[in-house]
């Protein structure tokens, strides 16, 4: 079952036994999961359920609830979500941190400002753009988005972000995608408060992350192969999987392999 929390937040709580993380050991574990630009709590509903049979609990966070009253740099929301998290300790439970692209940016802010998380798993995201001309252009094409997220009709606007290269379509169903004109005020802002451009570069602090970290990215993606490569090699407790028959979008395009290989991390 699905419940809401912290306004729009999705919960489902393990229907599966509890994870064994010893012979001695059965500690509940939840999954905070973080969707990407564009995104919704609601785009992690499916693995949520594959989790929950293997007995791990999950919340998706709405990102977009962050910007609802203001402009909520990067660094700010990782130590708002580490306080929200701490908030919840009492529920006993081990938190591992899911982010995907931009979620997965955020994740990395989260982890970099503390917080109790038992490990986290980042899922096709940069660590950031160290060239300033590089940087300044990206800016630029997330100012580009940002208006358009306000400006033209949704439906165009989501046919436009979809058409990109990287990206490879729609992936939610056309109610789901309405839904997301409600937070359209929220989602440009994040183009510019969250934008990669805007984005300090963290390769030398990735060091600094001690949990055990996976970072995963999709065979025929490249570029973020490559990210992701580069980012395991300069943090010892962080590992590397190539998610097979996917791109950019491996939450949806290998959603087994990718619950299958959450369910191995964290054991």
């Amino acid at each position: 079952m699905i419940h809401t929390s912290k306004e729009t937040d999705e919960r489902r709580e393990a229907t599966g036994p509890r994870l064994k993380v010893s012979e001695e050991a059965v500690l509940p574990l939840e999954c905070w999961c973080l969707h990407g630009a564009v995104g919704a709590a609601s785009d992690w509903r499916s693995l949520a359920k594959k989790l929950a049979e293997h007995g791990i609990s999950t919340r998706a966070v709405d990102l977009w609830r962050f910007l609802e009253c203001q402009s909520v740099s990067m660094s700010d929301f990782g130590r708002q979500l580490n306080a929200q998290a701490e908030g919840e300790v009492a529920r006993g439970q081990r938190r591992v941190l899911i982010g995907y692209s931009m979620g997965g940016r955020l994740a990395l802010h989260a982890l970099l400002a503390g917080g109790s998380w038992a490990a986290a798993v980042i899922i096709s995201a940069h660590p950031g753009i160290q060239d300033l001309d590089q940087a300044s252009s990206r800016r630029s094409n997330d100012s580009d988005w940002a208006c358009m997220a306000l400006t033209i009709p949704w439906s165009e606007f989501l046919m436009k972000w979809n058409a990109q290269a990287i990206l490879g379509g729609q992936i939610r169903d056309a109610r789901e995608e309405k839904k997301l004109l409600q937070r359209r005020r929220e989602i440009a802002r994040s183009f510019v408060d969250w934008s990669l451009g805007v984005q300090s570069p963290l390769w030398e602090r990735l060091g600094e992350i001690t949990i055990p970290t996976l970072w995963i990215a999709g065979e025929n993606d490249p570029k973020f192969v490559d990210l992701a490569e580069a980012a395991v090699a300069l943090s010892a407790s962080s590992s590397l999987a190539i998610a097979p028959d996917s791109a950019h979008r491996v939450p949806w395009e290998n959603e087994t392999w990718l619950a299958n290989r959450i369910l191995e991390f964290v054991s």
